[in-house]
């Protein structure tokens, strides 16, 4: 697909890696300039670098979005450097490993919440006011096949915290569209990325068997979901939570 976002700025959390480097170099192509939030500094200069080197123009600025501060400074300094929001994808977030319900801790459910659902919260208040600003715009976030069926066992908080997502995705959708703000996921099932890695272990067969297309979902498919969600192809799209997933939920 083919998108022109000449003249317009975006944000992508998580950006650092796999879903989020992926989405921040397809807006760089399609002409926006691109703020990069992460928390590892080395692979946020990285994307950066790769955006440079497609002709785009690139930021990074170290971000926890589990922290409120960090998220008001995002958007601060994107709007310091560029002017404006117009995009947002709220990318940013944590895995949970396989653990029976029974033996998971208080630790790994406010670690995950924290990211997952506070940290699309926190990025949704700040970049949204912005963006009203701008004179309307689009914001993606990212839940998971997870965000509309229990998809696995053993995985009852990432599954609770996606769900979040999707539901907040809906009710900002109706607070903001007759503003000009339009408010969409992408849920994606399995993506080959680092965060699979961990997950799934080296061996991804049966990962792969579970999608009835018969393969794992690549970044840069997600990533072009994302750019159409923003785009003004997708103008009458809002409130919506998109599976991108291979047919997984189909069955």
């Amino acid at each position: 697909m083919s998108f022109n976002f000449q003249g317009k700025v975006a944000i992508v959390t998580g950006g650092t890696s796999g879903i989020g480097r992926a989405t921040a170099l397809a807006f760089a192509q399609a002409g926006a300039q691109v703020v990069v939030a992460g928390r590892r500094e080395a692979e946020g200069a990285e994307t950066v670098r790769l955006i440079q080197a497609a002709g785009g123009k690139g930021l990074f600025v170290k971000t926890d979005v589990s922290r409120e501060a960090d998220i008001e400074n995002l958007v601060a300094q994107t709007v310091r450097t560029f002017g404006r929001l117009d995009f947002a994808f709220n990318n940013a977030g944590l895995e949970e490993i396989p653990t029976s319900l029974l033996e998971q801790t208080e630790a790994a459910y406010n670690q995950i919440m924290d990211v997952n659902v506070k940290g699309v919260f926190f990025s949704m208040k700040h970049e949204i006011a912005q963006i009203l600003k701008s004179g309307g715009g689009a914001v993606v976030n990212n839940s998971s096949i997870a965000g509309l069926i229990g998809a696995f066992p053993g995985v009852g908080i990432y599954v609770a915290s996606k769900h979040a997502v999707s539901g907040m995705t809906k009710t900002a959708a109706l607070e903001f569209s007759k503003q000009g703000v339009r408010v969409n996921a992408v849920c994606p099932a399995a993506i080959e990325t680092d965060m699979l890695n961990r997950f799934a272990g080296e061996d991804k067969s049966p990962m792969a068997a579970l999608h009835p297309i018969g393969r794992i979902g690549k970044a840069e498919e997600i990533a072009q979901t994302v750019l159409f969600l923003c785009s003004d192809g997708a103008s009458f799209i809002t409130g919506q939570n998109i599976a991108v997933d291979g047919g997984f939920t189909a069955q």
